[in-house]
C-alpha cells in the first residue's frame, strides 16, 4: 500500500496533476488518527484529547472512531505511527508535538488522499501539499492574561510587604529556547509587567517538553534565585508541585493547576484545541479543502485562562481580566506593542535610539527565516502569528534574563 502511494504521488506529479479535496465522507464513516507526545495524564497532550473528543460530540461522531498514538516521541516512531493510522484507513491524521512534524511530511506526501495536520510546526505553508497543515493558537493572548493576574498579585505581595517592588522578580519554566517558548515568556511577562511596572523575569530552559522532576527542580532553583512567582512553558505539574511546597504563587500552562497546588496555583493559559479539530474536521466532512496555516485567539474563542483560583489571587482580579479580555477581542489591546517594551540590538530586528523595536521579519520556530518573510512591525506593535500559525516572536527584550543550561 505505502509503495502504491509513493508511485501513484510521483505518477501523478509528472503528469502536472494537484491533489484535491478527499471526497465527503459522513460523520458516521469518518475515521481520525492522532499522534500525541503524551498521554491523558500529561497536561498537553491531554489538553489536545480533549479538545478533538470534544468537537467530535459536537459533530456527532463517536469515540470508536478515533485511534490514539500515545507517548510517541519525536524519532521516526511518530512516521511509524502515521503510518499504521494510513494503513488503517484514517480520513483525517493529527499530530501535536513540534518533533514530529517531518515524520508526519513524509508519510503526507505518501498519501495524498488522507489529510495530515500538525500543530505547532511550520513547513506546511512551503511544503506543497494540499492535505499537510499546520495548525497554531494565539496563545500569546491568554499568556499576556495570566500575566497580567500575576502582575495583581505581585501588586498585592508587595502592599502587604511580602516584598519591594524591586524585588518584584518572577521565574519562567522554558522548554527550549524556541521562537515558540520566547514568544510565550515574552507575553506573559508583558501582560505582568502592565500592571506592575517594577517586575523582572528570570527564564531557565529544561530543554524537554515533558519531565517532572526536572520542572520541579528548574522551579526550586529560580525560587531559591529569589523569584516570588513561577510560571512555565512546560507540560507537567512539576513546577507547581514545587510552588505549592515553596509557597509561591505560580501560572500554569495548558490545564487547571489548582489540584497540583490549591494554595498557590492563580490559573494557566490554555488553547481551546475543540476550535481548530471541529474546523478540521468541518471540512474532512464536507470534502472541502482548508488552508495550511491556521491560527486563532480570543476573538473566535481559541485561547483563554483557566479559573481563577479564589483563594490566590488578588482582590479585583477577575474585573481586570474581564477588561483586558475585553480589549484583546476588540483588537484595541496589542500584545507586542512596541511602546510597552525595550530591547537591545540584534540580529533580524531593528531597534532606535531608545532600544524600541522600528522592523522585524519573521523567523520560524528556530529562529531561522520565514521564506518570503514580510515585515511584521506595523501600525506600532509586533504582528506575531500573522505571516505563519507558529509564533516567531524571538527577541530577549530588556527585563528579561534567560539562562541555558
Amino acid at each position: 500500500m505505502k509503495k502504491f502511494a509513493s508511485i501513484l504521488l510521483v505518477l501523478c506529479m509528472i503528469f502536472g496533476l494537484t491533489a484535491s479535496a478527499s471526497a465527503a465522507v459522513s460523520a458516521s464513516d469518518i475515521k481520525i488518527g492522532m499522534i500525541c507526545i503524551g498521554d491523558e495524564n500529561e497536561g498537553y497532550s491531554a489538553n489536545h484529547i480533549n479538545g478533538l473528543l470534544k468537537a467530535m460530540e459536537e459533530l456527532g461522531i463517536s469515540k470508536e472512531q478515533v485511534t490514539f498514538k500515545y507517548n510517541t516521541p519525536e524519532t521516526e516512531a511518530a512516521q511509524e505511527a502515521a503510518y499504521d493510522l494510513a494503513e488503517a484507513g484514517c480520513n483525517i491524521i493529527f499530530a501535536n508535538s513540534f518533533g514530529h512534524e517531518d515524520h508526519v511530511a513524509q508519510v503526507a506526501s505518501e498519501y495524498p488522499e488522507i489529510e495530515f495536520c500538525h500543530a505547532t510546526g511550520t513547513s506546511a505553508m512551503n511544503a506543497g501539499m494540499e492535505n499537510f497543515h499546520n495548525y497554531f493558537a494565539a496563545i500569546y493572548e491568554a499568556r499576556y492574561v495570566s500575566g497580567v493576574v500575576a502582575g495583581l498579585k505581585l501588586n498585592e505581595m508587595i502592599e502587604a510587604g511580602k516584598i519591594t517592588a524591586e524585588t518584584a522578580k518572577m521565574g519562567y519554566v522554558g522548554a527550549f529556547p524556541f521562537a515558540e517558548v520566547i514568544s510565550g515568556f515574552t507575553s506573559f511577562y508583558l501582560g505582568a509587567k502592565s500592571v506592575c511596572p517594577s517586575v523582572t523575569m528570570e527564564v531557565r530552559y529544561t530543554n524537554s517538553w515533558g519531565d517532572m522532576a526536572l520542572e520541579k527542580e528548574t522551579a526550586e532553583a529560580l525560587i531559591a534565585n529569589g523569584c516570588v512567582l513561577i510560571s512555565q512553558h512546560a507540560d507537567t505539574t512539576g513546577a507547581p508541585t514545587a510552588c505549592e511546597a515553596a509557597g509561591v504563587p505560580c501560572v500554569g500552562y495548558n490545564i487547571s493547576m489548582i489540584p497540583a497546588a490549591p494554595t498557590q496555583a492563580l490559573t494557566s493559559s490554555a488553547v481551546n484545541w475543540a476550535a481548530y479539530y471541529k474546523y478540521a474536521l468541518e471540512n474532512v466532512l464536507a470534502g472541502t479543502t482548508f488552508p495550511a496555516d491556521w491560527s486563532a485567539g480570543y476573538v473566535d474563542g481559541a485561547v483563554a485562562i483557566t479559573e481563577l483560583n479564589p483563594a490566590t489571587v488578588a482582590a479585583g482580579t477577575a474585573e481586570k481580566v474581564a477588561e483586558v479580555e475585553a480589549a484583546l477581542k476588540a483588537g484595541t489591546l496589542k500584545v507586542f506593542d512596541v511602546t510597552t517594551f525595550t530591547a537591545p540590538a540584534g540580529a533580524g530586528y531593528t531597534v532606535d535610539e531608545n532600544g524600541q523595536l522600528t522592523s522585524a521579519f519573521a523567523t520560524d520556530t528556530n529562529g531561522d527565516w520565514v521564506a518570503d518573510a514580510n515585515e511584521v512591525v506595523m501600525d506600532g506593535y509586533f504582528s506575531e502569528s500573522s505571516v505563519q500559525s507558529a509564533p516567531y516572536f524571538a527577541i530577549i527584550i530588556d527585563g528579561i534574563t534567560a539562562v541555558q543550561e
